[in-house]
C-alpha cells in the first residue's frame, strides 16, 4: 500500500493525523538532519501499523515534506488503523 503523507520534524510529540483537506500528516520529534527524521518516520510508522521496520519504505520524497511510502503488510490491517483516525483532528 502506498501512502501520501506531510511530515513536520523537529515535533514536541509524535502524532499521525489527517489535517482539513484529508492529507495524511504525521508529526515526529526526530530533527531534520542526517536523515534522522526519515529513519524515526519508518519506524513511526511501523510501530502504528505493528509491521516490521523493513516493511516501510520511503520511495519518494527523501528531502521533502511530502513524501510517498509504501507499507508493505496486511492492507486490511493498515487501512484499518488509517480508519481509527479522526480526519477532524485539530492540531496546534
Amino acid at each position: 500500500m502506498t501512502l501520501h503523507v506531510k511530515v513536520k520534524p523537529g515535533s514536541k510529540v509524535d502524532q499521525l493525523f489527517y489535517d482539513s483537506t484529508g492529507q495524511l500528516n504525521v508529526k515526529i520529534k526526530a530533527p531534520a538532519q542526517d536523515g534522522k527524521a526519515n529513519a524515526y518516520l519508518v519506524e513511526f510508522l511501523a510501530k502504528q501499523f505493528k509491521i516490521a521496520k523493513s516493511n516501510v519504505t520511503i520511495i519518494a520524497g527523501l528531502t521533502n515534506p511530502h513524501k510517498r511510502i509504501n507499507v508493505d503488510g496486511d492492507e486490511k490491517s493498515i487501512q484499518a488503523t488509517l480508519d481509527q483516525i479522526s480526519p477532524l483532528s485539530k492540531v496546534n
